[in-house]
């Protein structure tokens, strides 16, 4: 029977993708026919002889029930897995075998164990896992973990208090019993009908026409409606946690973005509630008692400055009332939502009662009218000019205000005069056909008067009047929308509940959609019902002055105008102490991920949890809103917050779609990336449309704290989709950098930088590090690497501690890269390893860094120089560039900038352009910025040195790069004694290094020492090798001498005493002193012109290309 196997390696379970506590998700596998298996070797020691040939064979651990036992004993050729489990026996088995039958069975498979009675059979079945259980938990276990998995916001008192109590003395936890209707739908509703619907929604509709009113309604539904399936499928993808959009898009697009939109939404938030008092407010002091209003003026021009006064001074008090009642006790807030939104649905069905009512019996409200202009009604008694009292014609109050006396024949405004005063009815009816009348916007600048086109009218000028009704702002199509939208928000208001929900998943996305379409409906047929009931002119009065100051939407409703006036009121307050009890609850969730430093203080509060700081903070903002007093002016203001968090609801919801993430499985499955998008690109054409520099500066805002988080904030991990997006476009671009080798034009230094470690995990040279963030500034690939010498299964723990040591050092000099490090037997080949296989595809290094081999002249061990030779022949096989530091330990650190001084290159022979860009780069830096380049070149005898110094300066004007020129004249000379005697010097060493040979005795004791020595060391640096280049013989040491031995012995010192006499009579190679003597001369003339410069660039002589000759490889000073 053949099976498909997967090997799977031990593996905490949190980590294992698609089993987190946020996706329980398991019941689309269960169908799974995959077997997974571990090969796991057991010790011959522990086992007897059947065990140990049973631990060859691989253990398959089906995930579906056992197949039948006639299935397979009728295949004879069933592998030897299948055969063996035939003798296994699972729990529900043994429970139906009888007493007699049990005992025989546990003598048989229990190898006469002794187990407790509370003991379950089924551990005994998991004895291969028994050593792995502490990291990987049983499945009952885990089942039961993810079954009782909770949704409370983690920290909150009242869950961690539960998880303390002793498990006697536990209180059952209540069930969350709400339903989608009254878990998510009402609540929706009530957030989402709010003040504007009663206080602009007419005079948008009377402003810009049923036509344009209509479009801006849908566009606003259509965007919070695609908006609300993005947000159903991110809801519905595993457990929601409590917490609403923010912890939605923080958990999607990751802890910078979260941060940004959790807070461009708590503003939004707190605007809204700054939105809904004034509301409130405007309701009370225009509709409800305007005798209550503090600040009068005589002057009908400064009127609305006095009325602003009032908003500020009764916004202000109302506001400190409601935190009042929101800090003692957030249940009466939750107690009065029923009654507010009670009072929202009677009051939108008066408005459904009126409109149908007035299409056979409309109410009586006359409005005046001066020709075609339309006439406040707060100081006119009487809609005519004359009136007849006791027989006797006398003039009105209408007549004083335009004429300047009593008197008939006084001095009357022009207009006055030449048009008579009508009467028309504000509300005509469904019947009237006023909707033709309406179909079409009439924008107004500010101070125009609200006209009626259909009447006949004598334009005869005329100056303003105060009983004119005027157009107190300058209205046009995106102003409306910014004051509209605020009117479709809400529809959070469902996942916020979903700790309360019975089923979440199912009762958020049905109940949001299902509220947005019946606000959505509600919203239209208001549209087409206003304008088919009410009067043009009546709906373009904001404030109803041409109706005696009744609210215009009460003036339809049935049965009474207050029905609309106390409704409206009491709902405003009620959205009001909603984003007064939301908003603080949404900045202490952004406060305790601890993902903004300077917002931990508004994570606590109360005893109970409540947040009382982040409560005052919001009432601090919401009286920022307040103090700007105008509902048109807070409400764009709002609109661009919500519309910042709806855009990243869809951004995360089509993130996640196209990236395919494992994690990615949303129960709810009618949604696509293309509407996300759709919904996307509405928000942002909103914004820009409401309000373009509303909108600059939100997106600023958002800005200014997804870099404050990227800097300062506290690294999380959540598993973002920006993460994943990351990886999708680093993916991308390695696959682009595969298709051909980079131009020379893009061609800079990536940098492998090999550091040495010491026995404390310490950096030896730490400058290194600085040398490579001045190089390159942040730019570019930057690896750091490190070898360590032993066994990876020993070392892993300080492997791990050793890169946490080189990535805090990075971090200190600012060097932004990859650290690597290699535990390899020997340095040389952990050295070659890094080499050879650090990066990915294109993203590769062309440049090696290291130091250089320090005090290898003094050193006895010549495997510093020799792992020195190897690296660079490694280097060189590569076709890579090798940058050697000599004296790194005096490299100027980053904050140690140079005001003068130079930098000297020594361009000896070509490097395809290296030693040019070296000097550049480095001036990039701050530290180098001021140090000029000197670039010095060597002429032979033959050259013509002049000729060269041109040829150069034009070089480097191509090149434009600004440096100094200098052409070094070395003529022949005769090798001096000194050159000679180096040269000899270094032969006779080498020589005497190949010919001294120890006896068998002093060899052995020679590489136990150096043993004994290297064993004190785990760590072994760039420098360092034990790989011994002199051969180890394997020979035991006899301590018996023998004569064998005393010939052997007598033979090899004969040998060793004819090496010495050659080493006497030996002559230096030619060509080894020439190289000599070229050294020599270099050194004196760079000493002698870059003494005193900051930095010397200078070309590095290769290794000889005889492996044989590395003894004679000539290192300068």
């Amino acid at each position: 029977m053949a099976s498909v196997r997967f090997m799977v390696t031990p593996t905490k379970i949190d980590d294992i993708p698609g089993l987190s506590d946020t996706s329980p998700d398991l019941s689309s596998h269960s169908s799974s026919r995959v077997r997974f298996s571990s090969r796991e070797s057991v010790p011959e020691t522990s086992r007897s002889e059947g065990a140990s040939d049973f631990s060859r064979v691989t253990t398959s651990l089906a995930t579906e029930a056992a197949e039948p036992a006639t299935d397979k004993t009728s295949n004879p050729h069933a592998d030897v897995v299948e055969d063996m489990s035939q003798t296994s026996i699972t729990g529900e088995q043994y429970q139906l075998l009888d007493p007699g039958h049990k005992k025989d069975l546990q003598n048989a498979y229990l190898n006469h164990i002794n187990y407790e009675d509370g003991d379950e059979f089924f551990d005994k079945n998991l004895a291969l896992f028994e050593e792995e259980m502490d990291t990987r938990p049983k499945v009952s276990s885990l089942l039961n973990r993810m079954a009782n998995y909770t949704n409370l916001m983690q920290g909150a008192r009242e869950h961690e208090e539960a998880e303390n109590v002793p498990p006697g003395k536990k209180k059952p936890m209540k069930t969350p019993q709400m339903g989608t209707f009254m878990g998510v739908y009402l609540p929706c509703l009530q957030n989402i009908f709010g003040v504007i619907l009663f206080l602009r929604l007419t005079w948008v509709v009377g402003t810009a026409g049923i036509l344009q009113a209509f479009a801006i309604v849908l566009i606003c539904c259509c965007c919070t409606l695609l908006t609300a399936i993005s947000m159903s499928a991110i809801a519905t993808n595993g457990v929601v946690p409590a917490g609403g959009s923010y912890f939605m898009i923080s958990r999607v697009l990751g802890p910078e973005f979260g941060g940004a939109v959790g807070l461009c939404f708590y503003l939004g938030t707190t605007f809204a509630a700054a939105m809904y008092i004034l509301g409130a407010i405007e309701i009370f002091l225009l509709y409800i008692t305007p005798e209550a209003a503090i600040f009068h003026s005589e002057d009908p021009l400064k009127e609305p400055a006095a009325m602003l006064n009032n908003m500020r001074v009764y916004g202000s008090a109302f506001l400190v009332l409601l935190v009042l009642v929101v800090f003692v006790g957030v249940r009466y807030v939750n107690k009065f939502a029923s009654l507010f939104l009670a009072c929202v649905i009677v009051s939108i069905l008066a408005i459904y009662a009126g409109a149908i009512k007035s299409s056979f019996a409309p109410p009586s409200f006359p409005v005046c009218m001066l020709g075609n202009r339309s006439l406040s009604q707060h100081h006119i008694d009487v809609c005519a000019k004359t009136e007849e009292r006791d027989n006797v014609t006398v003039h009105t109050r209408l007549w004083e205000h335009f004429c300047s006396g009593k008197h008939p024949n006084g001095s009357c405004d022009d207009y006055f005069q030449q048009n008579n005063v009508t009467v028309i009815q504000g509300i005509p009816g469904l019947a009237s056909g006023i909707i033709a009348e309406n179909l079409w916007s009439t924008y107004l600048m500010k101070g125009e008067i609200i006209e009626k086109p259909s009447l006949p009218s004598v334009d005869a000028g005329g100056a303003l009047n105060q009983q004119y009704v005027l157009a107190d702002i300058t209205t046009s199509f995106t102003l409306l929308v910014g004051i509209f939208f605020p009117s479709v928000t809400g529809i959070m208001a469902g996942s916020n509940r979903s700790g309360d929900l019975k089923d979440a998943q199912k009762s958020i996305p049905i109940g949001t959609i299902l509220a947005i379409l019946t606000t959505s409906f509600v919203y239209l047929s208001n549209v087409l019902l206003f304008g088919a009931c009410i009067e043009g002119v009546v709906l373009r009065d904001k404030f109803g002055d041409t109706v005696r100051g009744n609210l215009v939407v009460g003036i339809l409703s049935w049965p009474s105008p207050w029905v609309i006036v106390i409704g409206s009121f009491f709902s405003t307050c009620g959205a009001g102490l909603q984003s007064l009890t939301g908003a603080p609850r949404l900045l202490q969730a952004i406060a305790k991920d601890n993902i903004i430093p300077f917002l931990r203080v508004f994570g606590h509060g109360k005893a109970n949890g409540e947040p009382t700081w982040a409560l005052l903070l919001t009432a601090g903002i919401a009286e920022l809103g307040i103090l700007i007093a105008s509902l048109d002016m807070v409400a764009p203001i709002l609109s661009m917050f919500f519309l910042m968090c709806y855009l990243f609801v869809n951004l995360a919801c089509a993130l996640q779609t196209l990236l395919r993430t494992p994690n990615w499985r949303p129960r709810f499955r009618y949604y696509h990336w293309a509407l996300s998008f759709m919904g996307m690109s509405i928000c942002v054409a909103l914004m820009f449309i409401s309000s373009w520099y509303y909108a600059i500066v939100a997106m600023v805002i958002a800005g200014m704290i997804y870099k404050y988080i990227e800097y300062h904030g506290a690294e999380k991990e959540w598993g973002d989709g920006i993460r994943g997006l990351s990886l999708s476009a680093a993916r991308y671009a390695l696959l682009r950098l595969e298709e051909g080798p980079p131009h020379t034009k893009n061609w800079r230094p990536q940098l492998l930088v090999l550091l040495k470690l010491d026995e404390d995990l310490h950096v030896k040279h730490p400058r290194l590090l600085t040398f490579a963030s001045q190089l390159k500034a942040g730019k570019g690939l930057t690896i750091v690497g490190s070898v360590m010498v032993g066994n990876f299964l020993e070392c892993y723990s300080e492997a791990l501690a050793a890169e946490q040591t080189i990535k805090h050092l990075m971090e200190a000099e600012r060097v932004k890269g990859f650290c690597q490090i290699v535990v390899a037997s020997k340095v040389r080949e952990g050295t070659s390893h890094l080499i050879q296989s650090c990066g990915l595809g294109g993203m590769k290094h062309n440049t090696v860094v290291m130091g250089w081999p320090s005090a290898w002249r003094q050193s006895e061990d010549s495997r510093s120089w020799k792992t020195f030779i190897g690296t660079v022949r490694v280097t060189t096989a590569a076709r890579l560039a090798l940058l050697v530091a000599k004296n790194v330990a005096f490299f100027p650190s980053n904050t140690e900038p140079f005001t003068e001084g130079n930098i000297d290159v020594w361009w000896i022979v070509h490097d395809g352009g290296m030693l040019m860009l070296l000097p550049f780069l480095l001036k990039q830096h701050k530290v180098w910025r001021k140090c000029k380049i000197r670039i010095f070149t060597v002429a032979q005898l033959e050259d013509n040195s002049i000729q060269m110094k041109k040829d150069l300066a034009t070089f480097l004007y191509h090149l434009r790069i600004e440096a100094e020129v200098e052409v070094v004249e070395m003529h022949d000379s005769d090798i001096s004694a000194y050159t000679y005697e180096r040269t000899l010097m270094m032969e006779q060493r080498c020589q005497m290094l190949r010919q001294m040979r120890l006896s068998k005795t002093e060899r052995d004791r020679e590489a136990q020492l150096v043993k004994d020595r290297n064993s004190m060391l785990r760590l072994t640096s760039i420098g360092s090798d034990d790989d011994e280049e002199t051969e180890t013989y394997q020979e035991k040491v006899h301590m018996t001498w023998t004569k064998d031995k005393y010939v052997a012995s007598r033979g090899h010192k004969s040998k060793s005493i004819e090496g010495y006499q050659d080493l006497l009579n030996m002559r230096p190679d030619q060509s080894n002193v020439r190289r000599m003597h070229t050294a020599v001369k270099l050194n004196e003339v760079i000493v002698n012109k870059s003494h005193e410069a900051k930095l010397v660039l200078l070309n590095m002589p290769g290794p000889p290309r005889n492996p044989e000759g590395d003894e004679n490889c000539i290192l300068p000073r």
